[in-house]
């Protein structure tokens, strides 16, 4: 039997509360996270790219662009470490990302502020350059040049 989500469950409800509440939370969780083992944190990537799809798309924006604002905010490592995790985990498993509205969150990351955009962009193209041929290429496929044009990779 599977091991129920709470991490997934735990982000289905942060993202239907009111900014002032999320914010705090979200950065706390954010936070916590580089303390976590490497184990840890790809359970919780893994339950939140379960759990993001069965989202309500209004409550996972505004979910997803306090993730995303907070981690502008926070140290390139951190973004890194973050990001990367992700990245590995959509290179394992493709189909994780592709059940997501990619068109809806590309507009989520252009509503951001433009320094917002290129602290986020400048991370993404740091994992992007040190990707093997084969992962590159894995990821070309399943993102949506739309969005590869935003991010400049």
């Amino acid at each position: 039997m599977a091991e129920p989500n709470y991490a997934g469950n735990i982000i289905v409800n942060l993202a239907s509360l009111p900014d002032f509440l999320r914010k705090p939370i979200l950065k706390k969780r954010l936070n916590e996270f580089f303390s976590l083992s490497d184990e840890e944190r790809i359970e919780i990537i893994n339950n939140a790219l379960q759990a993001g799809p069965t989202i309500p798309f209004p409550n996972f924006s505004k979910l997803f662009k306090t993730w995303l604002e907070s981690l502008a905010s926070m140290s390139e490592e951190q973004r890194d470490i973050l990001f990367s995790a992700y990245v590995n985990e959509i290179i394992k498993s493709p189909q994780k990302l592709i059940v997501f509205n990619l068109d809806g969150i590309l507009e989520i990351f252009l509503s951001l502020r433009q320094d917002e955009k290129n602290i986020i962009s400048k991370t993404i193209q740091n994992i992007f350059s040190r990707l093997e041929p084969q992962q590159k290429n894995k990821m070309r496929i399943i993102i949506p040049d739309s969005a590869k044009a935003s991010l400049g990779i």
